[in-house]
């Protein structure tokens, strides 16, 4: 199984410099290699008998080429080039293959990143050493044993990380599920998880309540002249900002999905049309606070570690318009309508416990049904979805 485990970085003024240098090195030769891409591919639509562009050819092209035309790519370790052109090839792979849009220039600044292979660079407890600079410290060790595969070092704001991918030779399972029985959950607005058991997850709603700062912060860095330092110093204090609105969502979504997958090994949710519900101006914003996409993954990997299964309801399956009572139905139900009393029975029904209850009996129901008893979830079909075992390698910052 193959895993990344993403750990802080503590370089002082020189090591933080060339970790820069690294990545401009990197987004420079991702740029060159991308025009040089298109250009090629052109002259080969024009006569066949050129050779067809290729990852390999290009990094063979640069090496040629580098210490006479680019001589200040050499005070950086030659993998920062030699990777970034080799992701291209995987980014024209992916677009081939009709899995990903066409590759786009890299821009400064944004995501700024290199990548090391296994064979550059070594690590020692709390430390790593990076070709051309020496050892670097980490805030924590290495959790996992098994081979080293790679090590993309990148920068948020204005701290560096480094992600560290491992094939370790067992699957690193947790404990087993306290198996407190079959849950359903309904992610929402108002509150980000509702529970088949009442409980209520109401989440940080982080981007909400630094919403005043963030605009504050915006309109301070729009007033700044460009490529002054008062600019620049406003650009990080918005940085920070945004990468904290960022670690305090990821961390309430880990301990929610953690708690779960811990606590119930059969989990019911709902196959969410977000790029929909994101079409809508007056919701937008609140449904990208809570991070539903964000969400649904985590409890992927996180129940398949623990032998736990994810049931996915289909995405027209009328969770909240089904009383869960009596199992009759509305044939509309607006948005507005949180509370309701069931006509045919009389219950009281509270709209997000009513669609985490029917979400939790239709895990039920699908477990049963396309296994042929409950609790045998590895045999199901497609109706039940399991987590992917399999994680890919994310050389990527997450």
């Amino acid at each position: 199984m193959i895993v990344a485990h993403k750990i802080a970085l503590a370089p002082n003024n020189k090591q933080g410099t060339y970790f820069a240098k690294a990545a401009g090195t990197a987004r420079f030769a991702y740029n060159w290699a991308l025009v040089e891409w298109q250009r090629q591919y052109d002259a080969w639509k024009q006569d066949n008998s050129l050779p067809k562009p290729s990852q390999a050819a290009l990094r063979r092209q640069l090496n040629t080429i580098k210490r006479e035309q680019f001589p200040w790519m050499l005070e950086v370790t030659k993998n920062a080039p030699q990777m970034a052109i080799m992701q291209l090839g995987d980014a024209f792979k992916n677009f081939f293959a009709g899995r990903a849009k066409y590759p786009k220039f890299r821009k400064k600044g944004v995501r700024d990143r290199f990548t090391l292979t296994n064979d550059q660079f070594s690590i020692d407890g709390c430390r790593i050493r990076i070709p051309n600079l020496g050892w670097v410290r980490m805030r924590e060790s290495l959790r996992f044993t098994g081979k080293i595969l790679s090590a993309t070092v990148y920068r948020v704001a204005d701290r560096w990380f480094v992600s560290i991918a491992v094939d370790t030779q067992d699957d690193p399972r947790l404990p087993e599920a306290e198996n407190q029985g079959v849950v359903g959950v309904d992610l929402g607005v108002s509150a980000l998880a509702t529970l088949s058991t009442g409980e209520t997850i109401i989440g940080p709603k982080a981007h909400t309540l630094l919403l005043k700062r963030l605009r504050r912060l915006s309109r301070s860095l729009s007033r700044k002249q460009k490529g002054s330092s008062n600019r620049n110093k406003a650009k990080a204090k918005l940085a920070r900002l945004h990468a904290r609105i960022a670690n305090v969502r990821s961390d309430a979504l880990h301990k929610l999905t953690a708690d779960l997958t811990r606590r119930f090994h059969t989990i019911g949710i709902e196959d969410l049309n977000v790029r929909g519900m994101m079409a809508n101006r007056h919701l937008a914003r609140s449904i990208a606070d809570m991070g539903f996409f964000e969400f649904r993954r985590q409890l992927n990997y996180k129940a398949s570690q623990r032998g736990g299964l994810v049931v996915v309801a289909d995405r027209w399956f009328p969770s909240s318009k089904t009383y869960s009572a009596c199992g009759s139905a509305l044939n509309d139900m607006p948005l507005s309508l949180r509370h309701w009393i069931c006509p045919d029975c009389g219950s009281r029904h509270d709209r997000d416990l009513n669609a985490a209850r029917n979400l939790a009996t239709y895990a039920v129901s699908s477990t049963v049904s396309a296994c042929g008893e409950e609790g045998a979830g590895r045999a199901c079909k497609s109706t039940v979805k399991p987590a992917s075992v399999k994680q890919e390698i994310s050389t990527e910052p997450v």
